[in-house]
């Protein structure tokens, strides 16, 4: 396996050493993809340690099981130490390195201040080219905002791909089969890792019981964020190949798509963000935690904002809500290589890692 991995290895080492216990104990071996994961190997390279915390999803019901947390000498907290790897391992594969561990370093302020900043910029635009066509085009043109979304999301990507060429080669990631990517698209798509094992949920939110709210929010998530990103999807292939111009009624596929998508999207990141506040800090990544309330807020922002532009048509209030709801997706679109928006790709690049391994 090649490793280029230079940076916290303290806290690769602790990781290590609570692995290694872990692989000893074996208690939790039914619990989520980590534990057999574990159990496959006897040695652990620091390109391991980085996969087994990608593979993680931070449910909590190892810990809360373990006989060997605090006050016991062992001191695990295995959920903890693997949220913090799994965030430098993303700041280490950040590229372009100098923007890695800003977002999680002030990701509240960072976040509302490129909302409100590139918010005044749509709305300058749009007072320099007013009546730019029909509905949203009133005040901003189709082509002005084909200039500016396609390079914010064309970029991030290449950003994106650039880090996990270089996780994928960390991990010892072999030829992707049509197998190994089913796999993997199956446990994302039903957020298997979050059952607790047998299906009863996980402990994020209370260690005394199981619960699926977790699993739940993360779905209206997903699946809300999705259904958006297919109602512009639509809307473009509407506009480009059928000729059909916005704005579209609400029996179209833009609208039956985007307002499912925002509603599932805005519940999903307000829930996420109660069931946060309800969880103990110490078993994620503290020094993330920032971060980690500045992306859901901003997802819960780009559908609620979505939601109230669509209400607010045929009203005065249109151009504010289209600048600040532009302002949000520019703003998720252009951090996502470097706020918890990344998760998502080096998750599902662990879980078909993770297939490889057992296939």
């Amino acid at each position: 396996m090649s490793l280029n991995l230079t940076s916290s290895l303290s806290t690769t080492e602790e990781a290590r050493r609570q692995i290694e216990i872990c692989n000893a104990c074996r208690y939790c071996e039914g619990y989520c993809a980590v534990f057999p994961a574990i159990t496959r190997q006897r040695a652990f390279a620091d390109g391991d340690i980085s996969q087994l915390a990608n593979l993680c999803h931070n449910c909590r019901g190892c810990y809360y099981a373990c006989q060997y947390t605090a006050p016991h000498e062992f001191d695990l907290n295995l959920p903890g130490i693997l949220a913090d790897v799994r965030q430098e391992s993303w700041d280490r594969y950040a590229w372009p390195r100098a923007f890695a561990g800003a977002f999680q370093r002030s990701g509240v302020a960072l976040s509302l201040a490129l909302v409100a900043g590139l918010a005044l910029g749509f709305a300058a635009l749009a007072a320099l080219e007013p009546n730019a066509g029909d509905g949203f085009y009133t005040y901003l043109s189709h082509s002005a905002m084909i200039a500016i979304f396609i390079p914010a999301f064309l970029l991030p990507l290449l950003a994106v791909a650039v880090g996990l060429k270089g996780y994928w080669r960390d991990v010892g990631g072999e030829k992707i089969t049509f197998g190994h990517l089913k796999s993997a698209l199956m446990a994302a798509a039903t957020l298997r890792n979050l059952d607790g094992g047998q299906g009863q949920g996980c402990n994020f939110e209370d260690g005394d019981r199981y619960s699926n709210k977790r699993r739940l929010a993360h779905h209206l998530v997903m699946y809300g964020f999705l259904l958006c990103f297919a109602s512009t999807s639509s809307g473009t292939v509407l506009h480009y190949v059928f000729g059909m111009e916005a704005p579209y009624g609400f029996v179209s596929l833009p609208k039956l798509l985007g307002v499912p998508g925002g509603i599932a999207l805005s519940i999903g990141a307000a829930w996420l963000i109660v069931l946060k506040q309800q969880a103990d800090a110490k078993l994620g990544s503290e020094k993330a935690w920032g971060g980690e309330v500045a992306f859901i807020l901003l997802l819960g922002l780009t559908g609620f904002t979505g939601l109230l532009l669509y209400a607010a048509t045929g009203t005065s209030l249109v151009g504010a809500l289209l600048a600040i709801h532009l302002g949000a997706v520019l703003t998720l679109f252009v951090t996502t290589p470097y706020s918890k928006m990344v998760h998502g790709f080096y998750r599902l690049a662990a879980l078909v890692r993770d297939a490889q391994t057992k296939l």
